[in-house]
């Protein structure tokens, strides 16, 4: 994006990219988005693609590929060993992060199984900014146990901090003491944090992180996966940065970790991931699990052909203007959706627009899940796909009860290059209208719960007849 002037002075955001390829969407009446959403067990990961209209569910693997990242893709080795494919990719790593060994796999979950398995154990303690829900559950399985370290800040919906992924160096450093450097094998950094409504952290508190592990002798693991947004948000947020270019930033904050690890669904446009080691020490004891989990250490469970799209796709995350449309879409619609009164995570993140689910339906208790709720309400009367972030999106305690979530929301993401101004438009209306009519939705209670990252898989049935009642309320309103 670039921001250029109307005539009269309004500043207005402008694409630096044109559609070429375009894919045709389907909108289903209300009657059968209801009947759909039903079938679907009220979970969204369960609704069939076909069935979507705007798919804001994640932007892992969805977004919009460039031209040469596709022109890329035909050029790839095919080789089970050896690849040259691989040797490229590992080279424009080398260049971005300047660390020299890293090990592909075929996502971020699949090099946190790695990761884990090799420094976790029983009694870990893995203090991070704020969990991601695989890399809980792979630290969990493995015997360890997270702290979640965000700031104050970072757990305010409504705020004006601009960092609000920052972590709390002191009571970091108080944990550190309290339950022995020994029992930490590394610190994780989240940049930016996922599930508190894609909220960065600023290099500032890397640093601060750094001067900390140093003086105990720790370890610092980066999840990259939304890296791209976080460095747009360092370089307009952060002065003390603001002359850097993006691959300089890069550069600098690779600099400061031992570990990198990514999802390239997310960072670099294409499918596919890897963990980048600063140490050949790191690299010797995870290389052993590539080739057991997922596949040739020239591969890692990858199409060579997502890694040709991988390495251009990270040459063109150090372009502003690539990397700043997801971040100036998603403002855009925070700010339409305050104008109108609507709860919304403030500021706007990174990865997608983040409704409060807990302020949009107060009525709902948490144990009846309120952001898979307002989920579901969406689709019924939009055709959009979002994601619960909330309780339903936690595992149970140990004795069986909920583990209440810290905030309740509605990711409704924005994959890079893929949606119009007028699809923003038109989900903003649905919402609005939702909005209004709020005290029709209900909760939701499980009929099918998986012991594990339930919120994938898991089926649900609505508390009450809510859904008919407000589809039927919906399809009065707009002659449907």
């Amino acid at each position: 994006m670039r921001e250029i002037r109307f005539q009269n002075g309004a500043p207005m955001a402008l694409e630096m990219h044109k559609a070429r390829i375009v894919q045709k969407l389907h909108l289903l009446s209300a009657e059968d988005r209801l009947k759909a959403m039903g079938e679907a067990g009220f979970n969204t990961f369960l609704l069939r693609s076909g069935d979507v209209f705007l798919d804001m569910l994640t932007d892992s693997g969805s977004n919009a590929m460039s031209d040469d990242q596709l022109a890329a893709m035909m050029h790839a080795d095919d080789a089970y060993a050896g690849s040259e494919s691989f040797f490229r990719l590992e080279t424009k790593i080398r260049e971005i992060f300047g660390h020299r060994f890293f090990l592909p796999a075929h996502q971020g979950r699949a090099c946190e199984n790695i990761l884990m398995k090799t420094y976790v154990c029983e009694d870990s303690v893995v203090p991070m900014n704020f969990h991601f829900t695989t890399t809980k559950a792979h630290i969990t399985l493995n015997g360890g146990r997270v702290e979640e370290l965000v700031c104050e800040e970072g757990l305010r919906v409504v705020s004006e901090a601009p960092f609000k992924g920052n972590f709390d160096l002191e009571r970091l450093e108080r944990l550190i003491q309290t339950v022995g450097k020994e029992h930490i094998p590394f610190i994780r950094v989240e940049a930016g944090t996922n599930l508190i409504g894609g909220q960065p952290i600023s290099l500032t508190n890397m640093i601060g992180l750094r001067s900390i592990a140093d003086r105990y002798g720790l370890k610092l693991l980066l999840d990259a996966s939304l890296l791209q947004d976080n460095l747009y948000f360092i370089k307009k947020r952060e002065s003390a940065y603001a002359s850097l270019s993006i691959r300089e930033l890069t550069l600098k904050i690779a600099s400061l970790f031992e570990l990198i690890y990514f999802s390239a669904r997310k960072v670099g446009f294409a499918r596919g991931g890897g963990i980048i080691c600063r140490d050949k020490t790191d690299f010797d004891r995870m290389k052993d699990f590539v080739p057991l989990y997922e596949g040739f250490m020239t591969y890692g469970g990858m199409s060579v052909r997502e890694i040709e799209a991988i390495a251009v796709g990270l040459e063109e995350t150090m372009d502003e203007e690539v990397i700043n449309q997801g971040p100036v879409f998603i403002q855009y619609m925070v700010d339409e959706l305050v104008r109108r009164g609507i709860p919304v995570v403030t500021p706007a993140g990174g990865l997608g627009c983040h409704l409060d689910a807990r302020a949009f339906l107060a009525h709902v208790p948490q144990t009846q899940y309120p952001a898979g709720a307002l989920a579901s309400a969406l689709y019924i009367v939009s055709g959009i796909r979002g994601m619960e972030r909330g309780t339903l999106s936690e595992q149970r305690d140990p004795d069986g009860s909920e583990h209440l979530a810290s905030m309740e929301l509605v990711r409704l993401a924005l994959p890079r290059r893929v949606f119009t101004k007028s699809q923003i438009d038109y989900a903003v209306d649905r919402i609005d209208w939702l909005f209004r009519h709020r005290d029709m939705i209900g909760g939701l209670r499980f009929v099918e719960e998986p012991a594990t990252l339930r919120f994938f898989l898991g089926r649900l049935d609505s508390v009450e007849a809510w859904p008919q009642t407000l589809s039927d309320r919906f399809r009065r309103d707009f002659a449907e």
